[in-house]
């Protein structure tokens, strides 16, 4: 066994462990690896056992989970000039790891931006009545454009959640005013419908009693009807 020791066979035993270093990689299920030869692209490998040229072939890997890219919050203006600062998460993942290396520098960092983008784009297009009040449909249409942006890179985005509305403070007072007098103008409907109802009751009444008299004696108790008094 020493004499198989030797310096050569040491150097031959380390040469082959690079080799087989550079030559061999394993890929998890959720994992992809874009592969260049020489610096050309040559195709996307695995998951599970992938053998490379040793110095030749160098690879990327690519996450195929979902992501979730949180938008720092954006000061927008909306459609009615009021200033709001909106922050938002947008769920996505890559389904074309070719496209996602190859066509855009940092996959991730170009979603981000896009998203930011996007956000403030979608929201400047509508006013602040619908930004609170259809906020799905303004999601909606917020995802459609994120999507349309980040398609070409091999992305494709899941979900786009708006997590907080943060408006000024006297838009904030405004609103609390308006609400308020909504409450006092429907406080107000319900009760003129009251008393609507109880006047139309009254007439319906009178109308009754005027055709039928004897109705009114049906009020009294026994003893007072038929104008006598108890004694």
């Amino acid at each position: 066994m020493a004499e198989w020791i030797t310096p050569r066979n040491v150097l031959i035993v380390v040469v082959l462990g690079v080799l087989l270093y550079n030559a061999v990689r394993v890929l998890r299920e959720y994992e992809r690896a874009v592969v260049f030869r020489l610096g050309r692209f040559v195709g996307v490998r695995g998951p599970g056992l992938v053998l490379l040229l040793p110095f030749v072939d160098r690879i990327v890997r690519v996450d195929l989970r979902i992501h979730s890219d949180d938008i720092r919050p954006q000061d927008v203006i909306t459609k009615d000039n009021v200033s709001v600062t909106v922050n938002a998460v947008v769920y996505r993942r890559i389904v074309d790891p070719e496209r996602a290396v190859l066509g855009v520098e940092d996959v991730h960092f170009a979603t981000a931006q896009a998203a930011q983008t996007a956000l403030r784009s979608a929201l400047g297009r509508v006013d602040l009545t619908t930004l609170l009040s259809r906020q799905e449909e303004v999601v909606a249409n917020l995802q459609a454009v994120l999507s349309a942006q980040v398609r070409e890179w091999g992305v494709e985005v899941l979900s786009v959640q708006m997590k907080d509305v943060q408006l000024p403070d006297s838009m904030k007072r405004a609103l609390a005013r308006r609400a308020e007098a909504e409450r006092e103008r429907r406080a107000k409907i319900i009760h003129a419908q009251g008393e609507r109802a109880a006047a139309e009751k009254l007439v319906a009444s009178a109308e009754l009693i005027s055709q039928e008299p004897i109705a009114l004696q049906l009020r009294y108790p026994p003893e007072y009807r038929r104008g006598g008094h108890r004694k």
